[in-house]
């Protein structure tokens, strides 16, 4: 079902035409023929959202709104008005309304409302339940609801304990070095260091100096002896990451350093043993790497042994809010502002956007609100302009392919398609949407194949 309805309607003729078209439309609908008995219904069960006339003898609906809202704020009022009536719509708005619609009520595009209402409604409840929710952990946690994420941190409770070297990949931004630290707390080694490499951030001609150390005098300015980041690791986990950065020069050393757990400094005539957990982390793809030799094979199969792999943002689905919850009560401690959460219509701009930047990007984007948020709810005004100004298109015409385009009635095909669903399968309403008869909507439905 859509959503529970409670319809509020004194003309019995076109109560009972709203309700039998809205049950049609899989909406639960509970009719009542008075303002008072709505309220009643209103206080004795739960409903999604309320639809309402205006114009009723006795408690009018602008009167129901007011005492609706008073009582059940959680619940969206829509309200029926005639259209020369759109001054007392605006105040039942200004009361608290959600939306409202004129007479006269074309079932499809008050299925519509009715729908976003209910989607409304359920936005701010997630809201409500994830400002709620508490959560232990230090910041560095990984977060998260969504079945891939919670496979993730299955995988990391199965895999932790093992010294046998890790690969993550994904895509930048989604949390490799978060998802290497979770690694090591819950790891034997989690009483040891955790030694972060960016392997793309260090200069080729010091790449050896800094992982394997040096000996002094080993090269101009080397006055003293250096241990390595590899060293400095002993007893803990090394992460490297970018690794698919580094020259074919170091991966060859490196490779030598995993096999056999020993490694040189640089300048030195003497070996040192090696005893770390090797975590390493790319976002490029390292076949492809190896087929450009650009990464060494065997070095890949070293690394390869436990891969993990994270799912991007936009693949995770409502953890957006509980990780966009996450950032906010980290950034509101660490700027003193009294906020109490994400407004349903923010929430709903993030819900919409496809993340590219992932995690970080969404962390950026919570902070950003943060220093401009001047109510007590991140409003959708406080978001980056790239986020709320974000249209979500499901029609793809072609890529950058030129392999991939397409004719032009392949594109008609697929925004049809993209119409039918996003009216839930409603044919009519489909065709009036595509500005087509319903006669040459089904026509090319059936050459579509689509019943």
């Amino acid at each position: 079902m859509k959503g529970s309805t409670l319809l509020v309607e004194d003309d019995a003729a076109l109560r009972r035409s709203l309700e039998v078209g809205l049950r049609d439309l899989d909406f639960d609908v509970h009719a009542c023929a008075s303002g008072a008995e709505g309220l009643t219904r209103l206080t004795e069960s739960d409903f999604d959202v309320v639809l309402t006339d205006l114009r009723m003898p006795g408690m009018s609906g602008l009167e129901l709104c007011k005492r609706s809202v008073e009582a059940r704020p959680d619940i969206p009022v829509v309200v029926i008005t005639a259209f020369g009536n759109l001054d007392t719509a605006v105040e039942a708005i200004r009361a608290g309304a959600y939306d409202f619609i004129t007479k006269p009520v074309e079932v499809e595009a008050l299925a519509l409302v009715l729908a976003r209402a209910v989607q409304h409604r359920r936005l701010r409840e997630e809201v409500k339940r994830l400002r709620s929710e508490k959560r232990s952990g230090s910041p560095e946690e990984l977060v998260g609801d969504s079945a891939a994420i919670q496979a993730v941190q299955e995988l990391i409770g199965r895999i932790a304990d093992s010294d046998s070297t890790i690969l993550v990949t994904g895509e930048s931004g989604t949390g490799k070095e978060v998802t290497a630290r979770a690694i090591h707390r819950l790891s034997r080694r989690a009483a040891g260091p955790f030694v972060a490499v960016n392997c793309a951030a260090i200069p080729e001609a010091l790449i050896e100096s800094e992982l394997f150390g040096h000996a002094r005098g080993a090269f101009t300015d080397a006055r003293t002896a250096r241990t390595g980041l590899l060293a400095q690791a002993e007893g803990g986990t090394l992460f490297l990451d970018e690794i698919g950065e580094l020259p074919l020069s170091a991966q060859a050393k490196l490779l030598r350093v995993l096999q056999e757990r020993v490694l040189r400094p640089v300048g030195s005539d003497r070996e040192v043993g090696f005893d770390a957990r090797v975590i390493a982390a790319t976002n490029r793809d390292l076949e492809r790497a190896i087929e450009e030799g650009r990464f060494r094979e065997d070095l890949y199969f070293r690394i390869h042994v436990l891969p993990v792999e994270l799912p991007p943002l936009r693949a995770r689905g409502s953890d957006v809010l509980v990780l966009a919850h996450h950032f906010l009560r980290r950034f509101t401690e660490r700027s003193g502002k009294a906020l109490t959460g994400i407004g349903p219509a923010a929430a709903e701009v993030l819900l919409n956007y496809q993340w590219p930047g992932n995690v970080r990007e969404l962390m950026n984007a919570v902070e950003h609100a943060v220093a401009l948020a001047r109510f007590e709810q991140i409003a959708p005004e406080d978001l980056p302009q790239r986020i709320r100004s974000y249209r979500r298109s499901h029609i793809i015409v072609a890529g950058e392919n030129p392999s991939e385009l397409v004719p032009l009635e392949e594109v008609e095909r697929r925004y049809i398609l993209r119409v039918l669903e996003t009216v839930g399968g409603n044919k009519r309403l489909a065709a009036r949407v595509l500005g087509l008869d319903r006669k040459t909507l089904y026509r090319k439905l059936e050459r579509y194949g689509v019943s």
